[in-house]
């Protein structure tokens, strides 16, 4: 019993000294079985002379100690303390399951303190199928009562120590686990000078010289702070393949490597009630098995704690480990339609796994105190939005509040068809929209007013402009982002354009002078076409100068410019410039103001092929817009070779696409929009009764829509001299309109309704895009 004295203001409290007197002991004895332990070469035969002290010393009848297997199955019984009838022969192997307590410790990795291993409540309460085999101590008359299962570990689990007492033994008490966990440790030590593994996950790749120490600690230390992945690096920044990587693995946590094979087949029944993006953010996965034995692969077989969860969530008796690296996990569940990320994102606020690669390339952050833009939450949720949007193929991302405290969402634009990523909780929205202000150096206090921003990113090595708009709402700020990616030109045979238009085309732009426009709404592939155009006649003896806002597509050979509006830099600046450095070709962005328009008309006419856009809804309405703009008919008339109006419609997936024949009615309405006498004309060799079109499946390649991918519906209108005179006497749209078609312009309808019947698509994408 303590006792207490009290010396003026000073209270001295006597402690017992016998429990620091009994650990001083315990501590003194063990180090004397460890000494004997320590330079013995064979610890079997160490361990088997220091039984009866370490026996003795932990107070205890029986002990079991068990080796892990490098399997990544289970748990070998090597020595065996206080059984009269030891049969070193008998080998006892345990998985690691939750039916059996040395399994179950291995499992979870966590220490067990139980009072009587016969009380089937008192198993239960620990797990709702842990249970004690007592087969084994019955056949040696062992009344088996009281144990302590611990783990020996340090970085990894090596193995686990079993402690036994009978009947009318003591109970075990909190000393006693204590005591168990130091002999552990001193187990620890010996297991590990006598395994072969390193004592890193990427030491093994130091050993073969792949990396150096001092780079891979490096790597390390960069990735702890701003996160991302170290097997991603290692495999991009350093070129070692990623079976030696997993080698290395292997080595280190004594668990078998598995890669990533396409043609493996993942079990759907553990699958069937575990969201994949809770899987893609834990990083493991059912590889195999069922609720009997469940394989599974990690990145990390020695995280107990997510392997706790996997019990929870698999709950199969038992359990085999294989160790994976990151990216193939990921791989794998793409594989198991991980593709779709449309549901189960929301865990991303408490799984996020690092940066995903993303450098910002232009402009540093704000120094606004806004500090939940800067949370590493935030950030990396803005990092993955851009990341997954886009591998997923996105042109535009929204992020759109929800109404009073409902969540907010993220909706992207695939194919020109917008669809839900994911739900963001109310509380997360205001700091989503500052983190993406932040990056496009947007004013980040101003939420009253729209602004417009941008900035430029590498995304996993591939360069990315971000168009940045924020429009206040009545429920707070919405965000639209569209991505611009650098990339090449498309040769101009893959635009899907008709024979006819084709060869218009390639005739007009084998112009020497000349005014020729591709028009459209925003994001209907105007630039690609054009560039497309400048990539025909992109050869050394032909200058050519752009000026775009932004440069997305670049080509060898051009002299392309970037607009900069707040130094007064703008299309027309740039058109003044070009024409005092010896152009043969202008491409210029769009014809927006009278000033552009009219320098490209005036530099046309001066022997340049100009190239430029207009956002119309047809290539007609073009001549009207241009004219409503004051250009001088004349002029306009006398430089005008052609205008190609387009639009982008949804493509059915050419790996699930079906043909069918088509109803009588369906047919007739077909040739009836495209028009009775020139479908006659321009299908002339097409034999209906036989004739069948493609319709949408679906498959896990398009995600079970039937539609994959764009192509360009197009109406080509030529500047002939019957359009000419039109021009100069300032006609309607619809005189206009009509002598187009008379010269052979199809509608962007037609044009639609010519690809349904060679396959491309189908009439309800058309209608997505035309009018009825």
């Amino acid at each position: 019993m303590a006792e207490t004295a009290t010396t003026d203001d000073v209270v001295i409290e006597a402690v017992d000294e016998a429990p620091v007197k009994q650990q001083d002991e315990f501590v003194t004895q063990l180090s004397k079985i460890y000494q004997r332990l320590k330079y013995s070469k064979k610890l079997k035969t160490a361990m088997k002379e220091v039984e009866k002290d370490l026996l003795d010393l932990l107070g205890v009848r029986l002990f079991t100690i068990y080796q892990s297997v490098d399997n990544g199955r289970e748990i070998l019984s090597s020595i065996r303390g206080g059984d009269p009838e030891n049969d070193e022969s008998l080998e006892i192997r345990v998985p690691f399951s939750t039916t059996s307590l040395a399994g179950y410790v291995a499992l979870s990795q966590r220490a067990l303190v139980i009072k009587n291993v016969m009380d089937s409540d008192e198993l239960v309460d620990i797990h709702p199928r842990l249970q004690f085999d007592s087969s084994f101590s019955e056949a040696r008359g062992w009344k088996v009562k009281s144990q302590i299962v611990v783990p020996i570990k340090d970085e990894i689990l090596l193995g686990v120590m079993q402690l036994i007492n009978f009947e009318g033994d003591r109970d075990f008490s909190k000393t006693d686990l204590k005591h168990a966990m130091m002999v552990c440790q001193m187990l620890a030590k010996q297991f590990r000078s006598s395994l072969q593994s390193t004592q890193g996950p990427f030491d093994y790749l130091v050993q073969k010289g792949k990396i150096s120490a001092a780079e891979l600690e490096d790597l390390q230390n960069k990735t702890a702070l701003y996160g991302g992945s170290v097997t991603r690096t290692l495999m991009e920044d350093f070129k070692i393949e990623a079976d030696m990587i997993g080698k290395s693995l292997e080595y280190y946590y004594r668990v078998p490597y598995m890669k990533y094979s396409s043609d493996h087949e993942l079990p759907t029944d553990l699958l069937e009630n575990i969201g994949i993006s809770y899987l893609r953010s834990n990083l493991w996965l059912p590889v195999a098995g069922d609720k009997d034995e469940a394989v599974i692969l990690i990145d990390d077989p020695s995280d107990y704690q997510r392997i706790m969860e996997i019990q929870g969530v698999v709950n199969a008796r038992n359990y085999v480990f294989r160790v994976g690296i990151p990216e193939h996990i990921i791989q794998f569940l793409r594989g198991s339609g991980g593709e779709d990320y449309e549901e189960g994102f929301e865990d991303i606020f408490s799984g996020m796994d690092g940066d995903h690669g993303i450098e910002i390339e232009s402009g540093d952050d704000d120094d606004e105190d806004e500090s939940l833009a800067e949370t590493s939450v935030i950030i990396q949720l803005v990092n993955r939005i851009i990341t997954e949007s886009d591998r997923l193929g996105a042109s535009d991302i929204h992020i759109e509040p929800g109404k009073d405290n409902a969540p907010g969402g993220v909706r992207i634009r695939v194919d020109g068809v917008c669809r839900e990523l994911l739900k963001i909780p109310k509380e997360h929205c205001a700091a989503l929209i500052a983190r993406i202000k932040v990056i496009s150096r947007l004013n980040i206090a101003e939420r009253r007013l729209p602004q417009d921003g941008k900035c430029k990113l590498k995304v996993r090595n591939k360069k990315l402009e971000l168009r940045v708009a924020t429009v206040p709402t009545v429920q707070g700020e919405s965000a639209v982002l569209r991505i611009l990616a650098a990339g090449s030109a498309m040769p101009l045979d893959k635009l899907n354009l008709t024979p006819y238009n084709m060869e218009r085309v390639i005739e007009m732009s084998a112009h020497p002078h000349g005014l020729f426009l591709v028009v459209g709404p925003t994001g209907s592939g105007k630039t690609t076409t054009l560039h497309a155009v400048l990539g025909h006649i992109n050869k050394p003896e032909r200058k050519i100068w752009t000026a775009e806002d932004p440069v997305e597509i670049t080509q060898p050979g051009l002299q392309q410019v970037q607009m900069i509006p707040k130094i007064d830099f703008t299309f027309a600046t740039a058109m003044r410039a070009f024409l005092r450095a010896d152009p043969d070709v202008i491409l210029i962005g769009e014809m927006r103001d009278h000033e552009t328009a009219s320098i490209g008309v005036e530099a046309s006419l001066t022997g340049h092929l100009v190239l430029s856009t207009l956002h119309t809804n047809s290539a007609p309405e073009t001549i009207t817009r241009l004219l409503d703009l004051g250009l001088d008919p004349v002029n306009f008339s006398d430089a005008l070779l052609g205008v190609l109006a387009q639009r982008l419609m949804r493509t059915l997936c050419p790996k699930c696409k079906a043909p069918y024949k088509p109803e009588q009615k369906d047919l007739d309405h077909l040739i009836g929009a495209y028009g009775r006498d020139q479908f006659d004309e321009d299908f002339k060799d097409l034999d209906l009764s036989k004739h069948e079109i493609m319709g949408p499946t679906g498959c896990d390649d398009c995600g079970d829509t039937g539609y994959k991918g764009r192509t360009g519906i197009h109406e080509l209108l030529r500047g002939t001299h019957e359009l000419q005179s039109m021009i100069y006497k300032k006609a309607d749209l619809d005189t206009i309109r009509a002598q187009a078609l008379a010269d052979g312009m199809r509608t962007m309808k037609q044009d639609g309704i010519y690809k349904i019947f060679h396959g491309f698509s189908d009439y309800i994408q058309l209608l997505r895009v035309v009018a009825e």
